[in-house]
Formats: structure tokens, sequence, C-alpha cells
């Protein structure tokens, strides 16, 4: 695999990484982490392997694509994340993304292990979630799958309040984290075959995708 960065990219990433170094130790990270018993150390270390982690995108598998209409495609959510639109190939190369995708879902399992959780609610949590992202997410021709950035988090946050306000900020990263990742990824697939795309990344928009930003503001709000 080809190094990730060009110059700019690289120095945009290092001056990224010396503000989160001050967000985490000064910031709203530091609650959010906080919340879930993180030291600020080891914060700093969860969102600089994120950050990295962001560059990669580690191959799944590759399907027929339908060529997406041409005619430009209005945007539908106010706070959508879009992309430039690539051209169309015929194929679309689906990955999952190191930083946006696999570090989440690692620290949500992490979570799991180390917080008191009854089963019941962790489901419970997760469900609601993705069914709330599935509905809300939609597919955009020719650039992936959208999502207004902050209805997952609220809505995590919220019911895991309702469900368990003593141990609410665990739980909220987990049902916010899974949820996003199963409702508005995983249960997007077939539609992905129907945008264009020549490539398709799971986590895609990297550390500050939506299931990471998921993750922390529903810890916040929780």
């Amino acid at each position: 695999m080809r190094f990730p960065y060009a110059p700019l990219p690289f120095l945009v990433f290092i001056f990224i990484l010396g503000l989160l170094l001050g967000v985490v130790q000064l910031g709203a990270l530091t609650v959010a982490f906080d919340k879930l018993g993180l030291s600020p150390g080891s914060a700093f270390l969860l969102l600089f392997a994120s950050l990295l982690g962001s560059a990669v995108n580690l191959p799944l598998f590759t399907m027929r694509a339908e060529r997406p209409p041409e005619a430009p495609v209005p945007r539908p959510f106010p706070g959508l994340l879009r992309f430039p639109a690539r051209a169309f190939t015929g194929r679309t190369n689906v990955a999952v993304n190191v930083g946006g995708c696999l570090m989440p879902l690692l620290f949500s399992l992490y979570l799991l292990g180390h917080a008191a959780l009854p089963g019941w609610q962790v489901i419970a949590a997760i469900a609601a979630v993705t069914a709330i992202s599935r509905l809300i997410s939609r597919p955009i021709p020719g650039l992936g799958i959208g999502m207004p950035i902050f209805v997952a988090p609220f809505s995590a946050a919220a019911i895991a309040m309702l469900l368990n306000a003593e141990a609410s900020a665990p739980l909220a990263y987990i049902g916010g984290t899974l949820g996003v990742l199963i409702g508005a990824d995983l249960l997007r697939l077939d539609d992905i075959r129907r945008l264009g795309a020549p490539f398709a990344s799971i986590g895609g928009a990297g550390t500050f995708d939506g299931i990471f930003i998921t993750g922390i503001v529903a810890v916040l709000l929780a």
C-alpha cells in the first residue's frame, strides 16, 4: 500500500494532531473520554490511532455498480457531509476505514467488556439507533450514503439516558457507534450498487465520519 499522505495533507495532519493534543488536555473530548473512564493520555493515543488510521482503507469486496443520474443531485440534508463525485467505472470497491470505523468499533467492544451494562439495554440502544440511522440516511448517486450529522448522537444520548442514567455515557457510545455502523452503513450496502461510486468506504470520511462523531457527541450529551 502506497504512503497515503501528500505533503500538504501531511502538514494538515500534523497541525490537527497538535490541536487534538490541546483539546484532549483542556476541551470537550477530555470530558467525553473521562466519562468513559479514559485518562487524557489514553484518550490522546486513541485519537492519534484514529487519525492515523483515517488514511487507511482495507478492501473488502467488489460489486457491480449502476450508472448514476447525470444531473447534479440536490443536497437533501442541512449539515450533510459530501465529497467530490468520481468517474463511473461500472464497479464499486467496498472497503472499511480503520480510523472512521474499526477504531470506534474496537473501542465499543472494549467498553462492552469493561462497563457493567445489562445485555438487554445494549441490544435495545443499538437497535433503536440502528432504526433511526436506517430511516434518516439516504443514498446519494455518485457519492455514497449520507445522513444528518447530529440526529444519531442526540438519539443515542436520549435513549441511553432513558435506559440507564447511571451508565449513560458508555451505553450512548456503544449504541450510537454500532447503531450508525449497522443502520447507515451495513444495512445500506445494497443501495451502494445503484450509486455509481467507484469506491465506497465504511467510515470513509475518516476520523470525523458520522460513526466517530456520533460516539463522542452522544457521550457529551449523555
